[in-house]
């Protein structure tokens, strides 16, 4: 009996040994991931406080003292404000983020709400369909949806850039995944016995429900719509300064030769992403849960 607890207690010493070294390697390897992301945005902000001669002799990892002069040359020199002004950068891409992240989200949690809820005939074609669309590379479809805005003249509008969030096909798909293991279909018929209308149910019990899910689209709509350079580019065809969304500014400054204050130029960059950092980080731990729950499937 003695030697079968010692060789227990062996069996288990090993075992936790190993499973410690395991934690480590984990650990280690978690860690040279998160310096491998965050290094570029370090980078990042450290150069728009650098002078333009010190970025170009190399990387440095100690802010500089150029801060100033780079915000000043950015906001109040007369060639940099032909095709950058922060102000009205932020509330061009605002307009078309924030309501086009709304669109997605609600429209998306609809969908996959009828997809969960009900059984109709076309069902499993309706949400083949979806994943088929999903596939499709939006460069495809560019050159006709660009004809399409033309003949609708609704080129130089933000509404070819808003609408089309409507139809988000990987958010539904992450939906449905997310309400087949977090949404009870019991509690629909709870609310239909009590009267409650399909509207006000989905409105007052699936969408608080599915808030995690919700908030983990709602941040990465909001991330690719913000950076969406491609499809502003061929919608705003004249190019009028008021309507340009910040990408496009920060482009057109990387693009033209008469910028060479690099200083500048990094700070630029930083504040069209300052908003997405900070969504990001407010809102990240909805990430790790809705993800975790959106995985799980039935």
């Amino acid at each position: 009996m003695s030697k079968m607890k010692e060789l227990y207690g062996d069996q288990k010493g090993s075992y936790t040994a190993s499973l410690k070294v395991k934690s480590v390697i984990l650990t280690i390897w978690f860690i040279i991931l998160t310096i491998i992301c965050l290094l570029p945005i370090y980078i990042l902000i450290i150069n728009a406080t650098r002078e333009s001669t010190d970025i170009a002799n190399g990387i440095s990892f100690i802010p500089g003292t150029n801060l100033g002069k780079n915000i000043k040359k950015l906001f109040t020199d007369i060639n940099y404000n032909t095709v950058y002004n922060v102000l009205i950068g932020y509330r061009n891409s605002f307009i078309i983020t924030g309501i086009s992240t709304v669109f997605t989200v609600f429209f998306s949690a609809m969908t996959a709400y009828g997809l969960r809820v009900y059984d109709f005939k076309i069902k499993d074609i309706a949400y083949t369909i979806i994943l088929l669309v999903m596939m499709v590379p939006v460069q495809v479809t560019s050159a006709g949806f660009v004809a399409f805005m033309l003949k609708l003249k609704l080129t130089d509008t933000y509404w070819p850039l808003i609408l089309p969030a409507i139809a988000a096909p990987a958010v539904v798909y992450f939906m449905v995944s997310y309400m087949k293991s977090s949404f009870p279909l019991d509690i629909v018929e709870a609310a239909r016995i009590d009267g409650c209308t399909e509207f006000r149910t989905f409105v007052s019990i699936a969408i608080p429900m599915m808030k995690p899910a919700i908030a983990v689209q709602a941040i990465f709509a909001f991330i690719a719509s913000w950076n969406n350079f491609y499809t502003p580019n061929m919608i705003l065809i004249s190019s009028r300064f008021k309507q340009k969304t910040l990408p496009m500014m920060v482009s057109a400054i990387q693009a033209s030769d008469k910028f060479t204050d690099y200083g500048a130029i990094y700070l630029a960059i930083a504040l069209s992403i300052l908003p997405i950092v900070i969504i990001y980080v407010i809102l990240s731990k909805f990430i790790i849960a809705g993800v975790a729950l959106g995985g799980v499937k039935e």
